[in-house]
């Protein structure tokens, strides 16, 4: 099935649905779903945006400016997922307890509303990685529509550029907790300090970065495309000056660059 095959797919299964309540985080994948759920559905979509230590100020701001300048409906909650039990031991399940709190509160307000299904933004890449919050997903009934349509994120890039969304070329991202390694404890300070680190990079012109948390290890991934230039003397010390000002000791550059669930490698999933 073409690009377009599976855009009227995903436009099928939402028309059936009637009425939405979509998990909106202001991402490639979510924008993408709420526009498109906004243009079958209309007023019958409500976005719903989770606020959290692990969830940087500049992506609820950018949500926020997408639902204010689109008229969706829009509702945002308090998540905190270090208030969830087991969760800042952070096991290598902790993205079932996360989106199990989150759905939850979520199919709370799809009731409360008499919304018939709570949707979320996961593609059809998504099943090639480790991700125990699709678990959570399932056991709620939330549904997967872009995944369900078999749509990829490159797919879902170049059909969010031709309906003219900024998010087209947004870097992916996933919530700060996935920045600490599967039994580093997650904390209020340490999820700042990995915000902090990877604003300051992307202040500095870096494109999709990941700044993971070792205790007073700070290991930097970006590109493979933007090493040359992470590793300039004026850039380097930019850098180092900066990251000792929020916290870390030391500073390191991870060169294999930037990849996804790159914490998820030395994990034994057979």
């Amino acid at each position: 099935m073409n690009i377009y095959g599976k855009l009227d797919l995903l436009k099928n299964k939402l028309k059936n649905m009637e009425s939405i309540i979509i998990a909106f985080s202001g991402g490639v994948d979510s924008t993408f779903l709420l526009k498109v759920a906004f243009e079958v559905l209309g007023n019958n979509v409500l976005a719903v945006t989770a606020r959290s230590s692990t969830y940087p100020e500049r992506e609820f701001n950018e949500a926020m400016e997408f639902v204010n300048s689109s008229g969706i409906r829009h509702k945002v909650i308090v998540s905190e997922e270090l208030d969830v039990e087991g969760f800042s031991d952070n096991p290598t399940n902790r993205c079932y307890l996360c989106k199990y709190e989150l759905m939850s509160k979520i199919k709370v307000i799809a009731g409360e509303n008499n919304i018939k299904y709570v949707a979320e933004g996961s593609n059809y890449d998504d099943l090639s990685d480790y991700r125990p919050g699709s678990i959570a997903v399932s056991e709620h009934g939330v549904v997967s529509p872009l995944r369900e349509a078999m749509l990829t994120k490159e797919e879902i890039r170049v059909l969010s550029k031709e309906m003219g969304l900024k998010t087209w070329n947004k870097p992916s991202f996933a919530c700060l907790s996935s920045r600490f390694p599967y039994g580093e404890k997650i904390t209020e300070e340490g999820l700042k300090k990995v915000d902090l680190a990877e604003q300051f990079l992307i202040d500095l012109g870096f494109w999709q970065v990941r700044v993971r948390y070792h205790g007073d290890i700070a290991r930097i991934e970006v590109y493979e495309e933007e090493i040359e230039k992470i590793i300039k003397k004026e850039v380097r010390d930019k850098i180092y000056n900066r990251f000792k000002e929020i916290g870390f000791k030391y500073t390191a550059l991870d060169l294999k660059g930037y990849r996804t669930g790159s914490m998820n490698e030395g994990l034994n999933l057979t």
